[in-house]
């Protein structure tokens, strides 16, 4: 059964280790190593982690399943002090991917999204990221496309995403 609960400061070892394990997966093939080992350090650093929870700029959530962390969520309700849910971060281990761990998260995310006045989800996906299929299925549609300079010469190239909610 899966669980949603509140990340706290606790957990941020946690959710570096399913950062360190989801995100050469998902893009070993798109970036370099060293882009991707900046923005696992720039992104997934002690600091940085307990800044975004400890001040409330992000809502970090651990998904379980029986007790088992299976990933983690990363959300801000009234993005741009808008009627607004953005997902910033969505990471589950990949031995769950395909069996519907992702669909029931996004759900989760969704009724959090309308408890807290939201009337659309919006998120940023690689462009070249195979998760964007997986998104289109579940009613995002794009946005646009941006071009988002991080540092060190590296580009986040991603579509903005958005689903309109009821």
């Amino acid at each position: 059964m899966i669980k949603i609960t509140e990340a706290f400061v606790e957990d941020i070892a946690k959710i570096q280790d399913i950062a360190s394990i989801t995100w050469p997966i998902t893009y070993g093939e798109i970036l370099t190593k060293e882009q991707l080992d900046y923005m696992l350090d720039l992104i997934y650093s002690e600091e940085a982690l307990s800044k975004q929870i400890l001040n409330k700029e992000q809502l970090f959530y651990m998904v379980l399943d029986s007790e088992f962390t299976i990933g983690f969520i990363g959300i801000e309700h009234h993005y741009k002090n808008e009627a607004v849910t953005k997902i910033h971060k969505i990471y589950l281990l990949p031995e769950t991917q395909g069996k519907g761990y992702g669909k029931i998260v996004f759900e989760s995310i969704e009724k959090l999204a309308v408890e807290n006045n939201s009337k659309e989800l919006l998120l940023n996906v690689n462009r070249f990221n195979t998760a964007l299929n997986f998104y289109k299925k579940l009613g995002f549609e794009i946005k646009e496309t941006v071009d988002i300079e991080i540092g060190n010469g590296y580009l986040m190239e991603d579509y903005v995403m958005e689903k309109k909610l009821i």
